[in-house]
C-alpha cells in the first residue's frame, strides 16, 4: 500500500536535524516575507512552500505524487496556548481520497512572541534556538498529525503510534512546546494578568477598566452603561483592545 512510504520513514537523529536544516536554507533563499530565524513576518503562502520543502525532503514528494485531496494552510492571531492545529471533516472516515481535506494552522502569535521572554524554548522535546526552528518542530508535529488522519483517519499525540511517527521521522522526543504563550508574557513582562483592573489613555482620557483576555493585545472591558457588552450581573461595559504597554494597574 502506497501509505506505507509514510508510516515506515525511517530517519536518524542526525539525519532528521540535517534535513531540517536544509528545509530551513531553502525557506529562507526562497521567501521573500522571511529575513532570517527570528520571525516577524509571515504569510500562508510561507507555510505552503514550508509544507512543499518537507514533502520533498522528508517525504520524498508523497504528497505530490499521491494524495488526491485537497490542504490548505492558515495563521491564526487567536490561538495563545495551541501552537499548531490540523483540522479535518469529521466525517473522514467516510471519505473517498479526493474528498480528502486537511487544515494546518499555525498560531502567529506565539512565534511573534519568541523573544519577549528570555528562557529556553523546548518543542518537541528540542531546544530552539530561534522562532523559524520552532515553526518548524511545530510544523512537524502537525505534519504527524496529517500522515495519521491520512493513513489511519485518526490521531492522538498521546499515543504511542503517533509518538514513534515523529521520533522516527524528525527525532522528536516529546509532544509539548514551551514557547512563551501570551498569558506568561503579560505576567512576565508587564505584570498584568486576566482579571486585573488597569488604566489607559484613550482619546485625551483615562478610562479604567478590567483585563478579559491576552493575546498580543488585551482585551480590556471597561464599564459604560451604554455598552453594548452586559455581563450576568447586568452591569454593562464597552471593549477596547490595548497594547500591553500601556497599560497600568490600577
Amino acid at each position: 500500500m502506497r501509505y506505507n512510504r509514510l508510516i515506515e520513514l525511517r530517519y536518524s537523529s542526525e539525519a532528521a536535524v540535517s534535513k531540517r536544516e536544509r528545509v530551513r536554507r531553502e525557506l529562507l533563499q526562497g521567501s521573500p516575507h522571511l529575513g532570517g530565524g527570528d520571525i516577524s513576518r509571515i504569510y500562508q503562502s510561507d507555510l505552503a512552500s514550508l509544507f512543499d520543502l518537507y514533502d520533498k525532503i522528508f517525504f520524498h514528494s508523497y504528497f505530490h505524487e499521491h494524495f488526491l485531496g485537497q490542504l490548505f494552510f492558515s495563521l491564526s492571531t487567536r490561538m495563545v496556548k495551541n501552537a499548531g492545529k490540523t483540522l479535518c471533516p469529521r466525517n473522514l472516515k467516510e471519505l473517498s481520497p479526493a474528498e480528502e481535506r486537511y487544515e494546518l494552522r499555525i498560531s502567529a502569535i506565539l512565534l511573534f512572541n519568541y523573544g519577549i521572554l528570555e528562557r529556553d524554548k523546548v518543542v518537541s522535546g528540542i531546544r530552539t534556538r530561534d522562532s523559524l526552528e520552532a515553526l518548524q518542530l511545530v510544523f512537524e508535529h502537525e505534519l504527524c498529525h496529517l500522515i495519521e488522519l491520512h493513513c489511519y483517519k485518526e490521531s492522538s499525540c498521546r499515543r504511542a503510534r503517533f509518538q514513534s511517527l515523529a521520533f522516527n521521522i524528525f527525532g522528536h522526543t516529546g509532544s509539548t512546546h514551551q514557547l512563551p504563550v501570551a498569558a506568561e508574557v503579560g505576567r512576565e513582562k508587564y505584570g498584568l494578568s486576566v482579571g486585573d483592573w488597569v488604566t489607559f489613555q484613550h482619546d485625551g482620557g483615562k478610562l479604567s477598566g478590567i483585563i478579559s483576555r491576552i493575546t498580543r493585545r488585551a482585551t480590556v472591558m471597561v464599564p459604560d452603561d451604554g455598552g453594548v457588552y452586559q455581563d450576568q450581573g447586568g452591569r454593562r461595559y464597552s471593549k477596547y483592545y490595548v497594547p500591553l504597554q500601556l497599560l497600568r494597574r490600577r
